[in-house]
């Protein structure tokens, strides 16, 4: 499934669609968020090193790590930043957001730091997080760099949105996602959320914005009842290296495909696979209680002998049930409707006769005719 989450944002827009968006959430939980936030953006970026996917460039909105932490992601991934910036821009919106420490240096009260050229080359330093027009203009000007104009385009990824919350309003960010999603040089989105810092609709905000929805939640525990402190402490564990991936995507012919994965996170790094719905089960989805909810072959044979109240029991005759669409004494004497040349009536006296038979199941019953004939009452 993550897979496909990565497919869907390499193959990008169709001419007048808006691009995909992808709104990656979690909660303390299961805080997994930033693990599956850097393997998109390192699978993304490994197809446009490679050329394989429609964006040609890549602009990370960096607000919760700096920029050399992606550099070096990039590079434990084994591709070659200083040969591929060109196709990779940082805004840097973690060293100095509010401008405060340039006013320093300026005023002589703090010394500049040294960045190295890897990552001066491939950084911007973004001094006004507060004004979303200004960051919108930014990340523009950052991907025309990278791809030119045209119709060449390029992807955005934002490290967190929280943080862009603490400094404009809700509006105010949900309309710069809009706007970035509407270019028509984007050809994908996505960035992190932790949804439990916000209130419900903020949340409900980001995901009407975004054509795919990856939620992060704890793997269900046996219910044992009360948990002692070691008891505790395992679970706490547990959900440190282990959850549950549910991904909803909405497909251009409007239908909604939802999907689930188990996400562990190992010393390698982050590994998705196949939910086990029946490890789901047998882990606590069902509370343990005294009797058993399952039933025996034994049990399902003597629950099927078992005589209902008010049932037919046939008293030596076989027992004939009214099927909805034709009376019981029509149908011991019925011939095929194929063989029946024309339908008999009663000329000398003038009457006719209709013989109806009613098309499906869906057809309420005639009013002469009785649907509880299956009831000995």
């Amino acid at each position: 499934m993550a897979e496909s989450i990565c497919r869907a944002l390499r193959d990008g827009a169709l001419e007048g669609e808006h691009a995909p968006a992808l709104t990656i959430k979690d909660s303390i939980a299961s805080p997994f968020g930033f693990d599956v936030f850097s393997h998109v953006l390192s699978q993304l970026y490994s197809f446009i090193f490679a050329g394989k996917s429609q964006s040609q460039g890549l602009v990370v909105v960096s607000f919760s790590r700096s920029p050399s932490f992606y550099l070096e992601l990039l590079k434990n991934k084994r591709i070659d930043v200083v040969s591929s910036d060109k196709r990779i821009q940082i805004l840097d919106c973690y060293s100095d957001p509010l401008g405060w420490k340039s006013r320093l240096i300026e005023s002589g009260n703090l010394a500049a730091p040294s960045l190295e050229s890897s990552i001066s080359s491939t950084t911007k330093v973004f001094k006004d997080v507060k004004h979303m027009d200004k960051l919108y203009n930014s990340i523009i000007e950052l991907g025309r760099g990278l791809v030119g104009g045209g119709k060449t385009r390029f992807s955005v990824a934002i490290d967190s949105v929280d943080e862009m919350l603490r400094h404009a309003s809700v509006s105010s960010v949900a309309g710069l996602l809009s706007n970035i999603r509407s270019h028509d040089q984007i050809s994908s989105i996505f960035w992190l959320l932790h949804s439990d810092v916000h209130e419900a609709r903020v949340t409900a905000v980001l995901e009407y914005l975004s054509s795919m929805v990856a939620s992060l939640e704890p793997l269900p525990l046996p219910a044992n009842g009360q948990r002692g402190d070691l008891e505790n402490f395992s679970l706490i564990e547990h959900n440190l290296k282990k959850g549950k991936l549910h991904a909803r995507f909405k497909r251009r012919n409007g239908r909604v495909c939802v999907m689930l994965e188990e996400v562990r996170i190992e010393q390698s790094g982050i590994n998705f696979i196949p939910f086990s719905y029946e490890g789901a089960i047998n882990k606590g989805l069902v509370p343990k209680v005294q009797f058993s909810l399952q039933l025996s072959e034994k049990e399902r044979i003597d629950r099927a002998n078992v005589v209902l109240p008010f049932e037919h029991q046939g008293n030596g005759k076989p027992i004939q049930i009214y099927d909805g669409r034709r009376s019981l004494a029509d149908s011991r004497n019925e011939r095929p409707v194929a063989t029946m040349e024309k339908v008999q009536t009663n000329e000398d006296s003038g009457i006719g006769e209709i013989i109806y038979f009613r098309d499906s199941d869906d057809e309420m019953p005639d009013s002469d005719e009785d649907p509880d004939d299956d009831l000995d009452i």
